[in-house]
């Protein structure tokens, strides 16, 4: 028994969650992390997309079942492996699908919209857009666009129009990395095992992908930067007068503290070109953002530097 409920959460895949604290962007961003109002909303719909998104991994590799053994990688998967009952993880699906819907509508109606939404995507994902270029890719990316908009609606606060653009560039960079990161692991491999186990890949050359990766590439920082630059200067709190003095203090006060951040996420963006292109690690982004010292710094000094201009410096 102990056995079935671990390979039941390893097919669960716990660490794709990481991709769903991006619905806490709107009350990180907006200054209201703190906010009662504002977290709890954000921690329901968390746990919304946890339970949503797990019961998605299952049906979509019950649905790849055969496929997957054919994989390279996804053979060793608990349901590709033969180590979970499919019978298990299909009512562990309906189960966790159940939950996520009536938390969903416990937060909201627009809310609850959105994961209607995003189950229609993914489901139509599994079943027929992975098979389309270009809109397997948009598929992957609106799946970050909706956590990010889930969040507002949660909470009901918006992010800059610039950070959204930039979280537009992120996903679309992130998905057409997968992509080529796949191309590249799989080319050692019969070209009849990369047709039946993904048949996009035989629809992509490594330069079409490269252009497009170069190009989101290029969107995210600059959109970032636009971000960071319009944004009004925080107003400095009060306290620091104990450590600055007022002329000092007036100095501070007008200067667009977020820049700084700037070279962070351009060191992230490179940092992560080089994985891909170098150790082909594009493949998973959320095991590249937990397993990659250099990537795991980078990420905690902009976390840092986020949250010291938003909460500590500004008010």
């Amino acid at each position: 028994m102990v056995k079935v409920f671990y390979y039941l959460f390893k097919e669960t895949r716990p660490r794709q969650w990481i991709k769903n604290l991006t619905v806490f962007a709107a009350a990180f961003f907006t200054g209201q992390f703190f906010n009662p109002e504002a977290f709890a909303p954000s921690v329901w719909a968390f746990v919304v997309f946890c339970l949503v998104s797990s019961s998605l991994y299952i049906f979509n590799d019950l649905a790849d079942l055969e496929k997957d053994r054919l994989h390279p990688f996804k053979k060793n998967r608990p349901l590709a492996s033969g180590k979970l009952n499919p019978k298990v993880a299909k009512i562990a699906a309906v189960i966790a699908s159940f939950l996520g819907l009536l938390f969903a509508w416990q937060i909201g109606l627009g809310f609850f919209l959105i994961i209607l939404v995003f189950y229609g995507l993914q489901i139509s994902y599994s079943l027929y857009l992975k098979n389309i270029p270009l809109l397997d890719i948009l598929t992957i990316a609106s799946g970050f666009i909706l956590r990010i908009f889930s969040g507002e609606m949660a909470t009901g606060y918006h992010i800059d129009i610039w950070l959204f653009l930039t979280v537009i560039s992120v996903s679309l960079f992130l998905a057409i990395g997968k992509r080529r990161s796949e191309l590249t692991l799989l080319s050692g491999w019969a070209g009849s095992v990369t047709a039946k186990t993904r048949v996009t890949l035989t629809r992509y050359s490594e330069k079409m992908l490269d252009v497009y990766i170069s190009m989101f590439a290029n969107s995210a920082w600059i959109t970032y930067a636009f971000y960071s630059f319009l944004q009004k200067p925080p107003v400095i709190r009060n306290r620091l007068s104990l450590f600055i003095d007022q002329y000092n203090l007036e100095l501070l006060q007008d200067r667009k503290w977020l820049m700084l951040s700037i070279p962070l996420v351009i060191y992230g963006i490179m940092r992560y070109l080089q994985l891909i292109y170098e150790k082909n690690e594009g493949e998973s982004p959320e095991k590249v953002l937990l397993t990659d010292k250099p990537l795991i710094i980078t990420a905690l000094l902009l976390g840092s530097l986020l949250f010291g201009t938003i909460y500590i410096i500004g008010k």
